[in-house]
């Protein structure tokens, strides 16, 4: 008499439909050399036949694995974090990884919960996109699980966990390719318009100011405060615009603060790059709009997502192996919101 089979197969099913016990079905799913050929055929035959799939919860109690790593970013609104994913994404799926995601702008406010959940999950490994100071709970979390911070160098913020991974952008270096660029242009009058206080909001200040005075303008530096909103930036740049002494060309902390400069700039009716050239960070999907075609610094978004998955990955093989630190050096996408200021021809430095 056969089994009766109703609802979703099972492995009791699955076993009796291979003539097997459901212990060496467990060996089959688990590719366990010490099944036979023929018996492995009739197993995975019977799986194929049933539609059977392995319930995810009782093969993590079995292997004590989740097969999943938890992402955090730092705030979804934002596109360069989801250029990360697009890199982070693949590689973890390549190595059958499933990924939950959580935005960290969104656990700040519900005080730290999502950080939680992904322990309560039990995620193999963890990676943390964004520049800020990490909370305490998330501090707690990278000491018990693998992680990988991105996005921003400065070690100091998981505090005495030597074995938190890093892959940040040299945010330095891009600062100089900004403001190189401009000043080959024969710009003088360059101000910044500064992202938050994190370590990619100051390295990126740093690094505009010391090429500044490198390029003999420490005279003309002018670092004016916003944060990573639009709206923040256009009323920023509002006053950064107004009046005669305005700079003729703006390095924005990133490209979404560069469209709130485009805003201002339009409402007060002046043109880009005619009046005032435009230099944005992050080389997002929204700089290769066309209608937007914005000069940016390219922030390897998918890139540095794909390195910080493969170390991750090289951390849970390895829980103990010494920190890695791997700084990602810049490139300058040069597009249509830079030019010479007006009646100034371009200098042999412009890219």
């Amino acid at each position: 008499m056969g089994i009766r089979e109703t609802g979703r197969p099972t492995l009791e099913t699955v076993a009796a439909r291979a003539g097997v016990s459901k212990s060496l079905v467990s060996l089959v799913l688990r590719d366990s050399p010490k099944v036979s050929p023929a018996r492995r055929e009739a197993v995975l035959a019977a799986i194929a036949e049933l539609g059977y799939r392995p319930n995810a919860a009782a093969r993590r109690l079995a292997e004590r694995r989740s097969h999943s790593v938890g992402v955090l970013l730092n705030d979804l609104h934002q596109p360069w974090f989801a250029d990360v994913l697009d890199g982070v994404g693949p590689v973890l799926h390549a190595e059958g990884k499933h990924m939950l995601l959580g935005d960290g702008r969104l656990d700040r406010m519900m005080d730290d919960t999502l950080t939680w959940s992904f322990l309560e999950l039990g995620v193999d490994g963890l990676i943390v996109a964004g520049s800020g100071p990490p909370s305490a709970a998330l501090v707690d979390v990278a000491r018990r699980i693998p992680t990988v911070a991105v996005g921003g160098r400065d070690l100091d913020r998981y505090g005495d966990l030597p074995t938190v991974d890093v892959v940040a952008y040299d945010d330095h270096a891009g600062a100089a390719l900004a403001v190189g660029h401009l000043a080959g242009l024969g710009h003088r009058r360059i101000a910044h318009l500064a992202g938050p206080p994190g370590s990619a909001g100051r390295d990126r200040a740093e690094g505009y100011e010391k090429a500044m005075r490198a390029a003999g303008l420490g005279a003309e530096v002018r670092v004016t405060a916003s944060d990573v909103s639009e709206e923040s930036a256009r009323r920023a740049a509002l006053e950064l615009l107004r009046g005669p002494d305005r700079p003729t060309a703006v390095f924005a902390y990133n490209d979404m603060v560069a469209m709130g400069v485009s805003s201002a700039a339009i409402r007060l009716g002046l043109r880009v790059p005619g009046d005032v050239s435009l230099v944005g960070f992050d080389n997002s999907g929204l700089a290769r709009l066309p209608a937007v075609w914005l000069t940016s610094v390219d922030g390897a978004g998918e890139h540095i997502g794909a390195q910080a998955a493969r170390m991750l990955l090289t951390r849970m093989a390895d829980p103990g192996r010494e920190r890695e630190v791997r700084l990602v050096a810049p490139t300058l996408e040069v597009r249509g919101s830079t030019g010479p200021p007006a009646g100034v021809s371009a200098g042999p430095g412009a890219l």
